[in-house]
């Protein structure tokens, strides 16, 4: 009797502290484990804006006309400790259709960001950074009505930005401010007829008159497609809420090159207003300003003896855009 109290307590605390391990073992088992935190941010915006007008017997008159606008915004960023990656995909297309007039783009933009920073110490809003950017279009460009002749091609232009510096990042205010003293630019023009042109900046082709028929000439060679320089460059963005569900957006771009016309500064210039209606309406009224002395404007002239009509360049001028629109988006 005295042997089996010490044996049966002996049995039950064994009983007990296995039951218990199993307890423990089930409860930090790791499928169940919640996950662990990701060092990715990823923000994805898509948006469609649409505007219409219809007449019928309109004793004022009109043109009744559609346009519609695709815009899409991807971002994904990087932290950890004192390192930051942001990468940043802003895509565009617009199209109208007037009453007797044949489809038209309005809008047509490829924009890639990728910036790398690293600061001392996680209290600093001051990086290391090193950026590239770059730039070009979905489609063929044309000075509407002429269709016949594209001022403008996918990667003809291609602008490619790289460069190293510092940059200021708040989070808390929304603002980047980056400044780099050595930025590589290079433009790409990559169709042979744009290139002989000197489209956009880019080396002519060299033309001689042609012996045998005094109003020919022939090709000696073909124009360069790819310009490169070096120089400075500041970028800028801000948001900020100015009014219950009003947003400011700005975004600059200046660059000036050391060895050609130093501080001749090209100006890329893009603000908005965002008015939000709910989560997934909101209205914005934005306006694009480039000045790029490379871009050289053209204009048609008609010959006065044959009556043909060509384009001839027109100098570089300060290019706007200006957009009105409501729209749907979905944000995820």
């Amino acid at each position: 009797m005295k042997l089996l109290r010490p044996t049966l307590f002996l049995f039950l605390f064994l009983f007990a502290t296995n039951s218990f391990a199993q307890i423990i073992q089930t409860t930090l088992d790791p499928k169940q484990a919640p996950p662990v935190p990701s060092n990715w941010t990823k923000k994805n915006k898509l948006g469609f804006d649409i505007s219409e007008i219809a007449f019928v017997n309109w004793s004022a008159g009109g043109t009744s006309s559609i346009s519609g606008l695709f815009k899409g915004e991807f971002s994904r960023t990087y932290t950890k400790d004192n390192h930051k990656w942001f990468n940043e995909l802003i895509v565009k297309y617009g199209l109208n259709k007037q009453d007797g007039t044949e489809l038209r783009k309005t809008d047509d933009a490829v924009q890639f960001n990728s910036t790398y920073g690293f600061r001392k110490d996680t209290a600093s809003n001051w990086f290391y950074s090193a950026k590239f950017n770059f730039n070009t279009q979905f489609t063929n460009g044309y000075r509407y009505p002429n269709r016949d002749v594209a001022i403008s091609k996918p990667f003809a232009p291609a602008y490619i930005f790289l460069g190293a510096g510092a940059e200021n990042s708040n989070k808390k205010k929304n603002r980047t401010f980056y400044f780099s003293p050595i930025t590589l630019k290079t433009t790409l023009v990559l169709d042979q007829d744009l290139a002989n042109q000197g489209a956009f900046g880019v080396k002519k082709a060299v033309y001689a008159p042609d012996p045998l028929d005094p109003d020919n000439e022939i090709l000696i060679e073909n124009g360069q497609k790819v310009k490169a320089e070096f120089g400075i460059l500041f970028t800028g963005y801000m948001k900020n809420e100015i009014y219950k569900n009003i947003f400011y957006e700005n975004r600059l771009v200046l660059y000036t090159d050391y060895l050609n016309q130093f501080g001749n500064v090209d100006i890329d210039y893009d603000t908005r207003l965002d008015l939000v209606v709910n989560a997934y309406v909101k209205a914005n009224i934005g306006v694009h300003i480039i000045y790029d002395d490379d871009i050289k404007t053209k204009k048609e002239v008609v010959d006065p003896a044959s009556g043909s009509k060509s384009q001839v360049d027109d100098g570089p001028r300060a290019q706007l855009r200006q957009v009105l629109g409501v729209g749907l988006v979905y944000a995820f």
